[in-house]
């Protein structure tokens, strides 16, 4: 059994260009978890660090892009709603972000797996460089 204080975290580095968002969602999230490791406790966050680039990039299978709409709440009447097209005009990052956090488990451990994820639109820049991620392929059929 994994302990809070023991777990050791590593930085890996995923490049989303071309990647299908469903199935870079669900390789992101286990590692997140901590399914990829043999410590894996579903009581104790035992995930690692995800640095995401190349976010604006991400392919929808289908015709997703003109059907999905992503719709939230404002405290005013009625939602608002954009379609995935439009969000990936305003922000690409929250396409990716939004994926991942879905299929996260819904407890008070989500919060912090989803903050050791960074997601960056373009390029290969992040300010993560210190931490020497490892380049890891995710998504591949």
């Amino acid at each position: 059994m994994a302990k809070t204080g023991e777990v050791e975290r590593k930085w890996f580095l995923v490049d989303a260009d071309n990647k299908v968002v469903g199935r870079l969602a669900r390789d992101i999230a286990m590692v997140l978890m901590g399914k990829n490791k043999p410590i894996y406790t579903p009581h104790v966050d035992t995930g690692d660090y995800v640095i995401v680039t190349n976010a604006d990039k991400v392919v929808f299978t289908g015709k997703k892009w003109d059907r999905k709409r992503y719709t939230w709440y404002t405290q005013y009447p009625g939602l608002r709603s954009e379609t995935a097209r439009e969000r990936l005009e305003k922000k690409p990052e929250l396409i990716l972000t939004e994926a991942v956090r879905r299929m996260l488990p819904k407890n008070k451990l989500a919060k912090q797996m989803l903050a050791k994820l960074k997601v960056y639109r373009s390029g290969e820049q992040h300010p993560h460089q210190a931490q020497k991620p490892e380049a890891i392929e995710l998504a591949v059929r």
